[in-house]
């Protein structure tokens, strides 16, 4: 690596410290090796409760979830996941997960290293995608999922949302990101060391995501892990109330809920305390 590249790591990972920081939590972090590389997983809460997996969405990392950890952390054993490739901690090994069955190997390894053989999983947006799959893959170690404004796990993206999203995705710079979640959010305040981290992850080198077809309707009826689905009304990565009315159709587990205030980029800080009251609520009842 340049000079120039280990200066632009050095400001990544202070920035990602910097929104660690703000974590209400003691955090323990916890290095996995396998064949993929090394992954990082941000764990706390108490050490024998009941263990929830945080699946972060896509261009963020695992710190992003400093405005919902306290409330998820009471009584559940967190486990915040930086996946390997993508922005964060974790370190990319010669052989980094490459396609979809690669993606689900790696978690399976997550969940063993960490020796849990079932959890809670929640995952935001391509997070979201990710937790959904992966039950489908390993139903037996998913006890409930959590969602919260999937993609591509129900319908697609509305083109307006592409078509701005495109210069982004052609040639990113932490601009282009911090103007895309401006436009996509309304403006809403974000926490600015969450934004400095937001808009370097946009930079960050040599990205690889898992991109995966979505699931066929009959997988999804099959499913019978109970499931929160909750949507951003103010969302303008596809229509709310079209995705709520597909999971109503195709997963007969789930809880559906669109929240009128949110959009698809401000969760999961953008008035968190009702998103995390529904989560809690969620894991308390069909943990009963």
């Amino acid at each position: 690596m340049s000079d120039d590249g280990h200066a632009a790591s050095a400001v990544f990972l202070a920035a990602y410290d910097a929104v660690l920081e703000r974590w209400p939590v003691k955090v323990e972090p916890i290095d996995l090796p396998s064949a993929y590389g090394t992954t990082r997983v941000n764990a706390c809460g108490p050490a024998d409760g009941p263990p929830l997996i945080l699946l972060h969405g896509g261009g963020t990392t695992a710190a992003s979830w400093f405005a919902n950890v306290a409330e998820l952390a009471r009584r559940h054993r967190v486990y915040a996941v930086d996946r390997i490739g993508e922005p964060g901690r974790s370190i990319r090994g010669e052989r980094a997960p490459r396609d979809v069955p690669g993606l689900l190997d790696w978690l399976d390894g997550v969940l063993d290293g960490l020796r849990i053989g079932s959890a809670a999983v929640c995952g935001h947006s391509y997070g979201g995608w990710i937790a959904l799959t992966y039950a489908l893959h390993a139903p037996q170690r998913v006890r409930r999922l959590v969602l919260l404004d999937p993609t591509q796990c129900f319908g697609g993206f509305r083109v307006g949302y592409l078509a701005r999203a495109l210069p982004s995705l052609i040639r990113p710079t932490a601009s282009r990101a911090r103007a895309f979640l401006a436009w996509e959010t309304g403006g809403v305040e974000a926490d600015p060391a969450w934004l400095r981290l937001y808009g370097l992850a946009a930079e960050f080198p040599d990205t690889k995501v898992v991109i995966g077809k979505r699931s066929k309707p009959g997988s999804l009826r099959a499913l019978t892990t109970p499931a929160l689905v909750l949507l951003a009304g103010r969302g303008r990565a596809h229509d709310p109330f079209r995705i709520a009315s597909a999971v109503m159709r195709v997963l007969p587990h789930a809880e559906t809920a669109v929240l009128p205030d949110l959009s698809h980029h401000a969760m999961p800080w953008h008035k968190a305390a009702d998103i995390n009251t529904r989560i809690v609520d969620f894991l308390d009842r069909t943990a009963a």
